[in-house]
């Protein structure tokens, strides 16, 4: 099975080979590096861009504007920040012209804990994003998803934030992404560059085939009855492993929905979770103040009040200026499953 980085990989291929993709670029992103995580190793169309994350998206929108369809690629969140205000003009073009100018172009960056990065290579960046209308946002949570994410995000017509939760990009799904061989050592032979001189060496892709993810469609990834759990990201295996203990340990099965997509969102799918277990908890590593996981908290109240049998909560990452780099930090720093555990335990045990 695929990991999430080899996953991101083979849909640029895919991309750039059906679906139109001109331009992967981004520091380190072309040979012979390939992306500081090797997400882009081997692609036809990638290229190293100057250390210039203003320069990066600024072409990336001109490239867009002419027509291209690009993938550029911010190589930490960390350094997207001053990157706002163009963002946000990629992000109202279509709207300020009328519909008569389309943005086609990706951004993806990786973001969230788990790595030891300390504090400059360890943001979170879906709550600020979420602030920039104009934008779709997706972040996966399996290889899977991954891969269908991508090849949905290249095929939109306007510009889409591709979060990639970097503590999952080595993690191995449990699903075959469509085409590629079972067998994960034939896998790597066949993508994975080799270490020392890489000149001569060129992949040899599967057969892949589409798996589009429509954007804004969330999925329930554990039924139950008791409590919903909405979590995205690196979190959002932490809640499923929380889940198998809360019913073992407790007989309270949760339900678990993986949004993988921040805007738009599928309000259909927690709605009708909500009001099937009356109770909801939240969960992210964003930063816990203005964190989006508090407008989804909002809007459950609000269209749920009268209907809940406990108030919702949220999860989120501490409302401090880094995470820090000793293992201790960053585990107080961000939600780990002992901490979500313990929240869906108390939900669970809250009577109207």
């Amino acid at each position: 099975m695929a990991n999430m980085a080899q996953a991101i990989r083979m849909a640029l291929h895919y991309g750039e080979k059906h679906l139109g993709v001109t331009d992967v670029f981004g520091e380190d992103v072309g040979p012979p590096l390939g992306g500081v995580f090797t997400a882009t190793q081997g692609l036809k169309t990638s290229w190293n861009s100057p250390l210039d994350e203003r320069g990066i998206i600024g072409t990336a929108i001109g490239l867009a504007l002419a027509g291209q369809k690009p993938v550029a690629e911010i190589q930490f969140c960390d350094y997207i920040f001053n990157t706002i205000d163009l963002l946000k003009i990629a992000g109202n073009t279509t709207w300020s012209s009328n519909g008569e100018w389309c943005v086609p172009m990706v951004v993806m960056t990786p973001v969230g804990s788990g790595i030891r990065g300390s504090i400059y290579h360890s943001h979170s960046f879906d709550a600020m994003m979420t602030h920039i209308p104009g934008w779709k946002i997706v972040m996966p949570s399996t290889p899977l998803d991954a891969y269908g994410l991508m090849l949905a995000a290249v095929r939109d017509p306007n510009p889409v934030m591709y979060l990639k939760p970097k503590a999952l990009l080595r993690v191995r799904g449990e699903e075959l992404i469509p085409g590629e061989p079972a067998d994960e050592k034939t896998l790597k032979e066949m993508i994975d560059a080799p270490l020392g001189d890489r000149s001569r060496w060129k992949p040899r892709w599967p057969a892949l085939q589409d798996h589009a993810v429509e954007i804004g469609r969330g999925r329930v990834r554990r039924e139950g009855s008791r409590l919903t759990v909405v979590s995205y990201g690196r979190t959002l295996p932490l809640c499923l492993q929380a889940a198998e203990k809360l019913a073992a340990e407790e007989n309270v099965e949760a339900e678990v929905i993986d949004l993988r997509s921040l805007w738009p969102y599928d309000w259909d799918l927690i709605a009708q979770s909500i009001r099937k277990t009356r109770k909801v908890l939240f969960v992210n590593e964003d930063t816990e103040v203005t964190n989006f996981g508090e407008h989804l908290l909002r809007r459950a109240v609000e269209d749920f009040f009268y209907e809940l049998d406990a108030a919702p909560r949220l999860v989120a990452g501490a409302h401090i200026p880094g995470i820090g780099l000793a293992d201790s930090l960053e585990m107080a720093s961000v939600p780990q499953m002992p901490s979500i555990f313990q929240a869906m335990l108390e939900l669970a045990r809250e009577v109207p």
